[in-house]
């Protein structure tokens, strides 16, 4: 493998990244490296370490279909357990010698006439490869609000995807932005060592009873001996997870027990009406995020807790200042914004065919072919690309469906004994059409709400419109009468 100029450059460690490693080591593609910015693998799962970080979906589910763990230790897995996981995945099959760590990627420019793609690094290093796999996802950069007179405060401010494990919270007076899936997380745990906590909330999310419970060593032991259990496990979850869709995509009537389940969750735990009334939606469940906890809200009744529904005004030097004039004197300031999903993509520097900007390519909004490749970027692929992204099952499974449909590129690339491979801006509209026309009934557009599902149009740019298995199914093989080949 030359140094400069290894056959396909995968960006990114994570879910993506690995499982691209894995599968093209399996097929017989060695040539490879995996460029990770950060110092080890594992993407958001190496990133996000805040307090009670864990998956929301049943880890059983949130793993590898070709690599399943019968140990994990509980039915929604803690953030240390992932991680451990996908390092023992990158051991297992060998795709450690291919990582780089320290390597961000700054830009990407296609060379026309070498047909290859000129891959620079913040050090200055030159990638040339014929194929760029992006595996980057859409949990990578913090988004922050724009709150009035920030850079007066003299307090501390970190966003939980950039935890600040040196800052002892302890007896502090910490107000927390954000009501998303992190801080449903991180609020509970905090609330028991903070002096005082202030949830400033914009729109109460939809949340249910999260069915969590460690499973037992005799279980895991079941697991360990028979394998076929394990999947049969997993399946189970599979399809019940799968349900889901039906409400969120086709008639969210659908989702009536959903919401009854939401609601009582609600009542069970809080007592008091005024504080009720904060935490219960006003949309349909499901347009934004659904989020599990058994824990969140009994946090918000803690006398030390103050849930906070009027918008910061300002900022100053040692408090936070609401629109109806109330002052929080705080100490620290954590942000449970989430991230920047829609830009995730659209922000990168990458030049393709002709000179073309991604930025130009997608003037109108984000969009790819079947959520991984685009005209004018020839052999460039991307895993969590536009559209791709779930609202009831596990993303890992989305991923496999999209590491399959780049290998079959892959394969019609040396079948024809071609050097590149790009989508026919016809099969990219006449695929964008049909599923923007499944989107625009969902609940994610026509629920009420505002979510970072959402571009600034009001687009949904984010999320597959219906069944998983239809996505596998339409992904499983690339047909070459949708691409333009060069040789």
């Amino acid at each position: 493998m030359s140094e400069r100029s290894p056959a396909i450059v995968i960006i990114g460690s994570g879910f993506a990244g690995l499982g691209m490693a894995v599968q093209l080591k399996k097929s017989g593609f060695n040539d490879f490296v995996i460029l990770e910015k950060s110092r080890a693998l594992g993407g958001t799962w190496h990133d996000n370490t805040y307090p009670g970080c864990a998956c929301d979906v049943p880890s059983h589910m949130y793993s590898f279909s070709f690599e399943l763990n019968p140990g994990w230790s509980r039915m929604f897995a803690p953030q240390p357990e992932i991680q451990a996981y996908m390092e023992r995945t990158a051991d297992k099959y060998g795709v450690r010698d291919h990582l780089r760590f320290d390597s961000h990627v700054e830009a990407m420019e296609y060379d026309d006439a070498a047909k290859r793609w000129d891959v620079t690094l913040t050090d200055g290093t030159v990638l040339r490869p014929r194929a760029v796999v992006s595996g980057i996802g859409a949990l990578h950069i913090p988004s922050y609000p724009d709150l009035p007179g920030i850079e007066r405060f003299q307090g501390t401010t970190f966003h939980s995807a950039e935890w600040n494990h040196d800052y002892d919270l302890t007896g502090k007076r910490v107000a927390v932005i954000g009501t998303g899936a992190s801080a449903i997380q991180f609020v509970p745990q905090i609330a028991k060592q903070v002096d005082n906590l202030v949830l400033f909330q914009r729109t109460p999310p939809w949340i249910q009873p999260k069915p969590d419970r460690a499973i037992p060593a005799p279980v895991r032991k079941v697991f360990e001996k028979v394998p076929a259990a394990t999947r049969a496990f997993r399946n189970g979850i599979y399809w019940a997870l799968e349900a889901r869709a039906v409400g969120f995509t086709i008639d969210p009537r659908l989702s009536a027990p959903q919401e009854k389940l939401a609601r009582w969750h609600i009542k069970r735990q809080i007592a008091d009406p005024e504080l009720r009334a904060k935490v219960t939606p006003d949309y349909t469940v499901g347009c934004k995020r659904v989020l599990l906890s058994n824990d969140y809200y009994p946090a918000l009744t803690r006398p030390n807790v103050t849930v906070e529904t009027a918008g910061v005004a300002e900022v100053r030097e040692h408090s936070i200042v609401t629109a109806d004039g109330t002052e929080y004197e705080v100490d620290a300031i954590v942000y449970g914004t989430g991230f920047k999903v829609t830009d995730a993509l659209g922000e990168q520097r990458i030049v393709g065919r002709d000179g073309r900007k991604i930025q130009e390519q997608w003037a109108d909004g984000i969009e790819a072919y079947r959520g991984t490749t685009l005209p004018g970027f020839p052999n460039l692929f991307f895993l969590l690309g536009p559209n791709t992204g779930l609202g009831h099952n596990s993303v890992v499974f989305m991923i496999e469906s999209q590491i399959q449909h780049v290998l079959s590129c892959l394969r019609l690339l040396q079948e024809r004994e071609a050097v590149a491979v790009e989508p026919k801006p016809e099969a990219l509209r006449a695929f964008n059409d049909r599923m923007h026309k499944r989107l625009r009934r969902s609940v994610w557009s026509e629920g009420g709400c505002q979510s970072w599902y959402l571009d600034e149009n009001g687009v949904n740019r984010t999320l597959w419109p219906g069944h998983t298995f239809e996505f596998w199914a339409s992904t499983r093989k690339a047909k070459a009468e949708d691409y333009t080949f060069t040789y």
